[in-house]
């Protein structure tokens, strides 16, 4: 079993746990955390300063006492007030005082205190834990005590000791009534808040599933319908605006491999049908052998242009994978252009073209690929040969400009019109309808132009006017040229 199946099988779904159930998790988790610590830190403050008051009562109740003991005597009727008779009638905060002479001996005591807190349990406590402790009585009473010495005179002769405590069971009483609402509150959170963050949850992905619901009804035939994304939160508004998006770049896409099918059925349909129609005639009756291998001859001719269009058709398909890789080597650019006008020397001479190259000697290095680029080239100097008459002329330059490596091909051919200038690299468009499938070529040279161009990382650009010629711009990065010393960068173009 794979570690993806596992997964899956964990999850109980291919597609994972729903977004709102991890939100709804998310939600009850954080704010149960949160209720938890917030009644555990109010909890913990409410003891706290329960905890202080009653110290500071019984810092109190033993200055009191100690006052009394150094003014009037251990044994005056005051202390034994005090003692006996104040702290005992509290109803809150009950005080046990015990006074003892200098002797050990008690001279008075709160009623009920050697009953729960002996004179050897306390003075045993206050001799371990010192200063303001905590003792429990023997059947469980908590107090709080505290033994203090009251020195009779200066010399420090015939001491008398109080032994002070306070009854925390009130206090006890309250912090238990805490502890019932904080586990209430608790018990509360972890009911409401699953129950409240699923709400929350479901609100929230709403405009999720309703443009999930409507990418589920767009098909190949409904890619006009888009997403209303009025009224969505910022995120998932992005989210609808950006699926729009490409929903129009599919159109567009679906719309252009539907001209293009239809451009193809179109080209192929024309030399298919020729070659069968020559074979039909060819057919009928009885020919001579100067007859069929006319047919033969016209035939093969059909089936070239057959192969060169499948051919073009096949490196376009091919280009737009990403796995292809360019076979670059360094590269002369005036060089290259040279040699390509020596190629179409002979043709344009014929057609009493001029061509010129200015970029034989300016050393422009480039990383490309030879033969694509010698294609791409090649197909703009066809075309401008296509579109020149006699007397024109066609010049070919480079130059590096900034961080780009820039190629010109201009003619003074008959130029294109102004609305065509768009639509000239789509496939198979012809800018004049009238030229021929003979003499206008496939429509598919300046398409292949701008995919190898493409390929390179580059731009190709085109400027034209009828009567006046055209002119197009092959931009390569500055990335595929090393560093050579600086050149003029004058237009050429």
């Amino acid at each position: 079993m794979s570690w993806k199946t596992l997964r899956d099988s964990k999850t109980g779904s291919r597609g994972g746990a729903s977004l709102a159930v991890l939100l709804t998790a998310w939600y009850t988790t954080a704010s149960f955390a949160l209720v938890a610590i917030g009644t555990g830190l109010l909890y913990f403050a409410l003891a706290d300063n329960l905890r202080k008051i009653s110290e500071q009562s019984l810092l109190d109740e033993v200055e009191v006492c100690r006052a009394l003991v150094l003014e009037q005597g251990g044994d005056s009727h005051p202390l034994h007030e005090e003692v006996e008779i104040d702290s005992a009638v509290r109803r809150y905060q009950k005080f046990y005082i015990r006074v003892i002479d200098g002797q050990g001996a008690a001279s008075t005591t709160t009623p009920g205190m050697d009953r729960d807190l002996s004179e050897s349990r306390v003075a045993a406590a206050a001799a371990q834990y010192g200063g303001i402790f905590r003792i429990a009585s023997p059947n469980g009473a908590p107090y709080r005590a505290m033994v203090a010495t009251v020195p009779r005179d200066a010399m420090g002769r015939d001491n008398w000791t109080l032994q002070v405590a306070v009854d925390l069971t009130q206090e006890q009483v309250v912090l238990g009534r805490q502890r019932v609402w904080v586990w209430t509150l608790l018990a509360a959170a972890l009911i409401l808040c699953p129950g409240i963050g699923f709400a929350i949850a479901r609100r929230s992905t709403r405009p999720l599933r309703e443009v999930a619901e409507t990418a589920r009804h767009i098909g190949s035939s409904t890619l006009n319908e888009r997403i209303g994304a009025e009224g969505y939160p910022v995120e998932i508004r992005g989210l609808a605006l950006a699926f729009n998006a490409m929903l129009e770049r599919l159109e567009e896409s679906f719309a252009r491999m539907s001209r293009f099918s239809a451009d193809i059925a179109h080209e192929l349909r024309t030399p298919v049908n020729n070659i069968r129609g020559q074979a039909e005639v060819a057919l009928a009756r009885p020919r001579s052998p100067e007859e069929y291998v006319e047919v033969i001859a016209s035939g093969l001719e059909e089936s070239v242009r057959l192969s060169e269009l499948i051919e073009s058709l096949l490196f376009l398909a091919r280009s737009e994978s990403p796995g292809d890789h360019l076979k670059r080597t360094p590269e002369d650019i005036g060089r290259l252009l040279a040699d390509l006008r020596d190629y179409y020397e002979v043709a344009a001479t014929e057609a009493g073209v001029t061509m010129s190259s200015t970029a034989e000697r300016d050393n422009i290095m480039a990383y490309v690929d030879r033969m694509l680029l010698l294609r791409a080239l090649g197909n703009l100097v066809s075309n401008a040969l296509a579109h020149c008459s006699t007397g024109d002329t066609i010049v070919l330059g480079a130059l590096r400009q900034d961080e780009q490596i820039h190629i010109v091909v201009r003619d003074t051919g008959s130029g294109i019109p102004a609305d065509a200038l768009p639509r000239v690299f789509d496939r198979l468009y012809r800018a004049d309808p009238a030229r021929s499938r003979n003499s206008g070529g496939a429509g598919l040279g300046l398409a292949i132009v701008r995919q190898i161009i493409h390929l390179h990382g580059g731009e190709v650009e085109i400027a034209s006017s009828p009567g006046q010629g055209t002119t197009v711009l092959v931009i390569l990065p500055r990335s595929t040229a090393p560093r050579e010393s600086p050149l003029p960068t004058a237009p050429i173009y």
